[in-house]
């Protein structure tokens, strides 16, 4: 049953009259401004000491963002039809969906790690060990990848071309459909887990700063809520980037594995809709240094000294955990 769906999914002929000329367009725009500041980001940070597990953290995501951008060239050319298709479904795709997923957990340890840090600064705990900041960032990485690995060894089959082009679903064998199912709905439980978590611990961390503020007659109105609305940032680029792309990838995946019957129309509106929200969460790697500029005041001493071109007088950047959240509560 699933196979004669599937082979119906194949046959159905994918409309790409505007994604192969827009979409194209627009992931060479965001790899040319994902890739310098990237790459100003990891020189930055990689001058700074992992005095602490927010450090850490980040120092990994720059890292999962640095490998998603240099896939998007290649998916560029497989949009364009120009060539790599093959690859860029066997290898660069899974890779592009895996460091995206690899960003959005470590988000969400860092989340748990500015909880840890503002609410309850000074309790003991063990997660605010370099070490297990270290342990965790590899744990992270290793699970991932090994559960993304079966999506390479399963896409197996000879490709496929239907109406001049070739779908990525055709090159997967019956148990590399069922894997790729099934590894969706884990990615599911992934965003929407760590979004839940984020957001209680973001609701947390803003009712300690509005104690904090009104504990304070220091400050004004408008301090007060320009601090609360810089503690939201990373759940609001978290959302706006992600949830849009998880409530359009579960339907789309069952049409592609067979799972739900549905006509070409819909494929090929679902298709267009996964597209749109996948490059709207792509955006994400130019958004995360906005997240290093607002929250790591020691990135930030060094983006300044670096933008000015000035040498940073000895001793201020040896404090590379402070936040800004936790500067203005001080």
């Amino acid at each position: 049953m699933n196979t004669t769906l599937s082979n119906s999914s194949i046959r159905c002929v994918r409309d790409t009259s505007v994604t192969a000329v827009l979409f194209p367009c627009l992931y060479s725009i965001l790899f040319v401004i994902a890739l310098i500041l990237n790459s100003l980001a990891a020189w930055i940070f990689f001058t700074l000491p992992s005095t602490s597990t927010f450090v850490v953290f980040l120092k990994n995501v720059v890292v999962a963002d640095f490998l998603m951008t240099l896939t998007i060239p290649l998916k560029v050319l497989s949009d364009t039809g120009v060539s790599f298709r093959a690859f860029h479904c066997r290898y660069s795709a899974v890779l592009f969906y895996i460091t995206m997923y690899i960003s959005i957990l470590l988000l969400g340890l860092i989340s748990l790690d500015r909880y840890l840090k503002i609410v309850k600064p000074f309790g003991k705990c063990a997660l605010q060990r370099v070490r297990v900041g270290q342990i965790l960032s590899a744990a992270v990485w290793l699970v991932m990848l090994s559960l993304a690995l079966p999506n390479v060894i399963l896409s197996d089959q000879p490709p496929k071309i239907s109406g001049g082009k070739l779908k990525c679903s055709s090159m997967k064998s019956q148990a590399g459909l069922m894997w790729h199912e099934g590894f969706n709905y884990f990615c599911q439980v992934v965003f929407w887990g760590t979004l839940a978590l984020m957001l209680v611990c973001y609701t947390f961390i803003s009712k300690k700063v509005y104690e904090s503020y009104k504990a304070s007659k220091s400050r004004s109105q408008a301090a007060s809520r320009r601090t609360k609305a810089k503690v939201f940032v990373v759940v609001g680029v978290f959302f706006i980037c992600f949830a849009p792309f998880h409530f359009t990838r579960v339907p789309y995946t069952l049409t592609q594995t067979g799972s739900m019957v549905s006509d070409c129309w819909a494929q090929n509106a679902l298709y267009i809709a996964k597209e749109t929200t996948l490059w709207l969460s792509a955006t994400n790697v130019c958004l995360d240094p906005l997240i290093y500029v607002f929250l790591c005041k020691g990135f930030r001493q060094r983006l300044m000294a670096t933008l000015c071109r000035k040498v940073l007088p000895k001793g201020t950047a040896h404090t590379p955990t402070a936040t800004s959240t936790q500067m203005e509560m001080s």
